[in-house]
């Protein structure tokens, strides 16, 4: 069957889509490694700026808003299953500490569908804020590697930890829960 000029450019445009998504998951994925690689690295370093549209639609948070609460930034999907595991520990932190001054912040990113994510928040019944990054443009500045991906920033604006993965993996939530005690504590 001959190649037909229209088939030869869909293919075309294929490739470069294909092409297109390779780049930009490789820009991600060694774009410095954002928070992530410098508490690798042993750094201490302030939490990027964070200013996303509310994922209900009513304007719009900024992580500088929170700047003297300790913040826990919660970076997830509908669609996966360790973070559908975590939101019930996450909701039970904010509503047992943020008379302390703690903030839980979800962060929905690009990899969702803003209807699936409002869902995910009334079938777990979550409370507190939550933003909707409609291009993932918070992941590269944050270092997040894949979902979940969880930050603890103190009443200074410093990232104290972070947690990838599931919190409720292995030692992951004790270690969550001694870090938000500590980023409370500054």
């Amino acid at each position: 069957m001959p190649v037909t000029p229209k088939r030869a450019a869909q293919a075309l445009a294929v490739g470069v889509v294909a092409v297109l998504g390779v780049v930009l998951v490789l820009r991600i994925a060694h774009s410095g490694g954002g928070v992530s690689a410098a508490l690798d690295r042993g750094e201490t370093v302030a939490a990027p700026a964070l200013a996303l549209p509310r994922l209900d639609g009513k304007g719009s948070i900024s992580l500088a808003a929170y700047r003297g609460k300790a913040v826990v930034v919660n970076f997830f999907a509908s669609w996966c299953l360790p973070c559908r595991e975590e939101a019930p520990l996450l909701e039970r932190t904010w509503r047992e500490q943020r008379s302390q001054g703690l903030v839980v912040l979800g962060v929905d990113t690009g990899q969702d569908f803003r209807a699936d994510a409002r869902r995910f928040v009334r079938e777990h019944g979550l409370t507190y804020p939550v933003v909707y990054d409609p291009k993932g443009s918070a992941l590269g500045r944050w270092g997040v590697p894949g979902l979940p991906a969880t930050f603890v920033v103190d009443r200074r604006g410093q990232v104290v930890s972070r947690v990838l993965g599931g919190l409720q993996v292995g030692d992951n939530a004790g270690t969550f829960r001694r870090d938000v005690r500590r980023a409370l504590a500054r």
